[in-house]
């Protein structure tokens, strides 16, 4: 990847696209390019929805190579939601498309003329903008749809559903999988409002007649590359619980704990967890059958196999598989029990491009406030329709928790920074708490992702209940979560190396390879601290202090049940969290 795509969406007479050489930005993928840049092009204090925001499309260090799960792709700007740097994360074919056809960075810039939606046209001839008037109002399927039978069932698409269009804080980036299908998103942040904002309905990649792209050391990527794909598949949750069961094996799991977040975090366990675990929800699957039922890829080239496909009791595609985060969220959380109301809210939320954990926290909020009563799943998919619509209670919600909660006077608002915290509840699960109330990106467990060893025992065991030990777990985390993020790789690599010092030594070894010199620990450490220190920098200027790395009070104050816990870290060892 030798060049970067610059869209100016408002130059006279309509976008404009130039290229350009990577120039400082040499070197740099994923997260560590789409960070690095927003920090040093974006003005912090901008409107997140103005011309001096950025929207930053970029593949990671290895995206486009044979490397083993290297296809996930970052999006990064001033975050509509958060009102800081943010960066979401997608699978699908994006990333892989991308890299072979040599662009390490797609950024979307300026201030559009009207209020026109154009589409950009990628392949190894150069790129054309095109007028995509015929696509207005459309969500994400009927947009890949169209965009298929004019381009062809091999492109990969990069689009926008109606929450885009209407600038929503929740709106995401959807991007097409194997299938073709706009089931992958960059979900968190309301990047798709950004897109939206620039008149960007749609991205179309073409890598045909492109190459893949090579190591410059061959033999010791393909030695360290096999070595790092056999650490993932001897590895039980990578090899094993992953492939059978995706990410939604977590529900039992958690709910065990007691750190299941219920009827809007209230408290650590649902009645109905087992309806709607990952085993149950396999079982269901591979009942009703069809082509990638219980296991499936998100993209070329991964090992793990996490996803699957949802079809409804005839048979007929509904979504992909929902995953953990997306089944606690319109599920435990807003108290459903019912695996296909949970995929037809997942569908629509993927189709009008919307962050599932953002909206299934919204309407948690939601139904706290008497909009709909706990358990009612036909309540929670009207509510959602609404935001579909654009109606004023849809706009509403699709502004997210904090937003819905100021609205209707709900206390009990599960955010960080203004963005919602996903399926664990930071009481009975510190060290998660901790990435939650740190973290750049406001509320995420991708950033950090503690759960690992509070509750699952990787990479060491640190009691998910006590405050001791949180902050240091959090920490290392966070540093290689911002490698994994710049490299390409799946996050879920991380389980493998964590416990496996040779599967560690091999990915080493495999970015040594296709990097053709020396790439070790401490460069991996030190490109995770280079890429959250531009964040902080960002966040720092755009006025965020120390006062917004807490959570709200009421995990201070509320014990949670089971284990009847509070959150125990004290802000003074929040605030040491960046101290390297």
């Amino acid at each position: 990847m030798d060049k970067i795509l610059r869209i100016d969406v408002g130059a006279p007479g309509g976008p404009a696209a130039k290229t350009e050489a990577l120039g400082t930005y040499a070197g740099l993928g994923g997260r560590a390019m789409t960070s690095t840049m927003v920090a040093k092009e974006v003005p912090p204090s901008c409107h997140p929805l103005g011309g001096a925001n950025k929207l930053v499309i970029a593949p990671g260090m290895l995206s486009g190579s044979a490397a083993a799960i290297s296809g996930r792709i970052s999006v990064g700007c001033k975050s509509p939601l958060t009102g800081g740097i943010k960066e979401a994360n997608s699978g699908g074919q994006g990333a892989q498309v991308m890299g072979r056809l040599g662009y390490a960075a797609i950024v979307l810039e300026g201030k559009p003329a009207d209020d026109r939606l154009y589409k950009i046209i990628v392949n190894k001839d150069g790129v054309t903008i095109e007028p995509a008037d015929e696509l207005k109002g459309l969500g994400n399927y009927a947009t890949v749809e169209k965009l298929a039978a004019k381009y062809g069932n091999k492109v990969a698409c990069i689009t926008i559903g109606q929450a885009g269009e209407m600038k929503m804080s929740a709106a995401s980036v959807a991007f097409t999988d194997v299938e073709q299908r706009p089931t992958r998103h960059a979900g968190r942040g309301g990047v798709g409002a950004v897109m939206g904002a620039k008149g960007i309905k749609a991205i179309v990649l073409d890598d045909a007649g492109m190459k893949m792209r090579q190591p410059a050391d061959p033999e010791k990527f393909k030695a360290a590359n096999k070595a790092f794909a056999e650490g993932l598949r001897k590895h039980p949750v990578t090899g094993e619980g992953l492939p059978a069961f995706g990410t939604n094996v977590l529900t039992n799991v958690v709910n065990e704990a007691g750190g299941y977040p219920t009827n809007n975090f209230k408290t650590g366990q649902f009645e109905g967890a087992s309806k709607i675990s990952g085993e149950t929800q396999a079982a269901l699957e591979n009942e009703r059958g069809g082509e990638g039922s219980a296991t499936h890829g998100c993209h070329r080239g991964c090992v793990i196999r996490c996803s699957g496909t949802f079809y409804d009791k005839d048979g007929n595609f509904v979504t992909k598989q929902p995953e953990y985060e997306t089944v606690w969220a319109h599920g435990g959380n807003c108290g459903i029990d019912d695996l296909d109301v949970i995929a037809q809210l997942d569908r629509m939320d993927d189709d009008f491009g919307l962050d599932t954990i953002e909206m299934g926290a919204t309407i948690g909020v939601a139904m706290d406030a008497g909009l709909a009563s706990f358990g009612d799943g036909q309540a929670a998919i009207k509510l959602l329709q609404e935001v579909g619509d654009g109606t004023p209670l849809g706009r509403i919600l699709g502004n997210g928790a904090a937003v819905t909660g100021q609205v209707f006077g709900v206390e009990r608002v599960p955010v960080v920074k203004r963005q919602s915290m996903p399926a664990y509840d930071p009481r009975a699960v510190q060290g998660i708490g901790v990435t939650y109330a740190t973290t750049t990106m406001g509320a995420d467990h991708t950033a950090g992702y503690a759960v690992a060893t509070n509750l699952l025992g990787v990479g060491g065991s640190v009691d998910a209940l006590k405050p001791e030990g949180q902050v240091e777990l959090s920490r290392n985390l966070q540093i290689a979560t911002a490698a994994i993020d710049s490299s390409g790789m799946c996050l879920f690599i991380a389980f493998a190396i964590l416990d496996q010092a040779e599967t560690f030594q091999a990915l080493m070894d495999t970015i040594s390879g296709f990097l053709g010199k020396p790439f070790t620990a401490d460069d991996w450490g030190t490109l995770g601290k280079s890429v959250i220190d531009n964040e902080l920098a960002f966040n720092k200027a755009a006025g965020f202090t120390a006062k917004d790395d807490r959570l709200p009070d009421y995990f201070k104050n509320e014990a949670l049940a089971p284990h009847n816990v509070t959150f125990g870290v004290t802000d003074e060892e929040l605030d040491t969290v960046f101290n390297w």
